[in-house]
């Protein structure tokens, strides 16, 4: 049977489905018991032994516990580990990451763990080196693990947080209650927890943070498009009052460096409110646990250190977890372990739909068939509905985008908003123009794109000849002038990287960035 971790590459928690990481964790449970009782035939099996199977670490920005977890689980592994020094490589000659890890690639390194501010870094690498090791004829195409990028996933700390849960939890997987306290808005590790806590069949997440450092929108709507019964909360004390009270709770580090001067100020007010206090201790349900994605800040640690003695430790054994959870990770991608795993879990599936419909062209018993003012076309297109509902300033700047994403920017022709004969308060764009204009099916994609709901009138001869009308895609890509708006993204143009900007369709009728996760709408895509 073929081992189906084999060769995986890890950017994001929701690249393993939930029956894998469940095999993972168990496969860790056995690991870990191992370990602790010197069962050496046991760990033997986990062991990839394998001097050739070369690992690099890529850390472009600092780490100590995530990188040295990775450097002892190679250790374990006897494995080669080569540590780029970022300090002098080519990434700071504003040379390509893609060059770079495909030259590395070449030298028969087969697996890197990249850490770095670009988000969606790890998604890309998998896409490009997978057709550079088609193109060079590599034996395999390298596996990549995100070991965190900027504020987007952290998913091998949410691997080992979800280890770590179920371990407190006696293995069950059936519902977890938690309260996610600190910065919410940066914390990467929190954000993995929106598709990661998936793995519970039941899941209350209560969010304890300041309106300055809460959740950002985009996982918060996916906690709740994966069922999440969510609460929220602006400090602490509030939360404590709130009624019932998670007996798991999971501190982050408040970044609020990051944040300008005016919240620097507020420095003080800011921390308070999401640090622990001794006088909290007796409003807390008996056998509560409290985690953290160690290191504490040194001054201002959301634990205060006097919990370290105290019941409430929960983070120390976390953090001890991440060698052993990693080690199997890596045992699983080298597929050293996992030909044992079955599911009846079905493969995700590619979201395919038609979005373009041609319909019949219904005979027009009006003079000016589309609006008050537009003279009649013998012949050219008229792109009509646009963006109906909106305002009409709203309209008028899309249809600036349509004209230009379509390239109807030349030649003669206009643009006009008009109301619904229905609802005179119900606006909706117009565009038209005469003469004679080709569209192929690749034409009629960037309108659904550019101008989802509308519809297309192709006149001849002073007739409708053809009428399309157009849905939300449920992919957008493989257009030069589509562009995430995140600065931080590995696409984002200012990185200069040549990723193409692709976009997959969210339940709200957004758009999810396919490397980094951020929400736009369908007018927000177009540089």
């Amino acid at each position: 049977m073929e081992n189906r971790f084999k060769g995986r590459s890890l950017a994001v928690i929701d690249d393993f489905s939930i029956a894998e990481r469940r095999y993972l964790f168990e496969q860790t449970k056995i690991l870990k018991e191992a370990i602790l009782n010197n069962d050496e035939a046991t760990l033997e099996r986990f062991r990839i032994n394998d001097p050739d199977f070369g690992i690099y670490e890529i850390f472009l920005e600092p780490s100590t516990r995530t990188r040295e977890s990775f450097r002892n689980a190679a250790k374990f592994h006897r494995s080669k580990v080569n540590d780029l020094a970022t300090e002098s490589s080519s990434f700071n000659k504003g040379e390509s990451y893609a060059d770079t890890i495909n030259t590395l690639a070449g030298y028969h390194n087969g697996l890197f763990i990249v850490r770095s501010k670009l988000e969606g870094v790890c998604r890309w690498l998998e896409e490009e080196s997978a057709a550079f090791a088609l193109r060079n004829n590599l034996k395999e195409k390298p596996v990549f693990i995100n070991a965190g990028d900027g504020k987007h996933e952290h998913p091998t700390q949410e691997l080992l947080d979800e280890f770590s849960f179920i371990e407190d939890n006696g293995w069950s997987t059936k519902s977890i209650h938690l309260a996610l306290v600190g910065d919410l808005y940066h914390g990467r590790t929190v954000h993995s927890k929106a598709d990661g806590l998936r793995i519970f069949d039941k899941v209350k997440i209560d969010l304890v943070a300041p309106p300055e450092l809460s959740l950002p929108e985009a996982y918060y709507l996916k906690m709740l498009e994966n069922g999440f019964e969510v609460r929220t909360f602006n400090s602490i004390e509030e939360y404590l009052k709130g009624g019932e009270i998670a007996n798991k709770w999971y501190f982050t580090r408040p970044q609020l460096e990051r944040m300008g001067e005016k919240i620097l100020k507020r420095e003080d007010e800011l921390r308070g409110t999401i640090t622990f206090r001794r006088q909290f201790m007796t409003l807390l349900p008996e056998g509560t646990k409290f985690y953290h994605p160690l290191p504490r800040h040194r001054e201002h640690p959301t634990i205060p250190t006097f919990l370290d003695d105290t019941p409430l430790n929960g983070w120390e054994q976390q953090s001890i977890n991440g060698m052993y959870v990693r080690i199997v990770l890596l045992a699983l991608v080298a597929g050293k372990v996992g030909d044992d795993f079955v599911t009846d879990e079905p493969l995700r599936e590619r979201l395919d739909e038609e979005y373009i419909f041609e319909v019949p062209p219904q005979p027009s018993k009006k003079k000016e068939p589309y609006s008050e003012g537009v003279r009649p076309i013998y012949e050219g297109l008229v792109i009509d509905h646009i963006c109906r509902g909106d305002d009409p300033a709203s309209i008028r700047r899309h249809m600036a985008l349509i004209s230009k994403v379509m390239n109807l920017d030349e030649g003669k022709g206009g643009e006009w908003v008009s109301t619904s004969h229905k609802d005179p308060n119900l606006y909706k764009g117009i565009i038209f123009r005469p003469g004679i204009h080709k569209l192929e099916r690749r034409d009629l994609k960037r309108l659904a794109a550019a101008a989802a709901g509308c519809t297309l009138n192709i006149i001849e001869e002073g007739k409708v000849a053809a009428k399309y009308r157009t849905h939300l895609p449920p992919r957008i890509y493989n257009f030069d002038d589509l562009a995430c708006n995140n600065e931080a993204c590995i696409s984002h143009p200012s990185h200069n990287e040549g990723v193409p900007a692709r976009f997959e369709r969210t339940k709200d009728d957004r758009y999810s960035c396919a490397y980094c996760g951020t929400i736009h709408t369908f007018k927000e895509i177009w540089k």
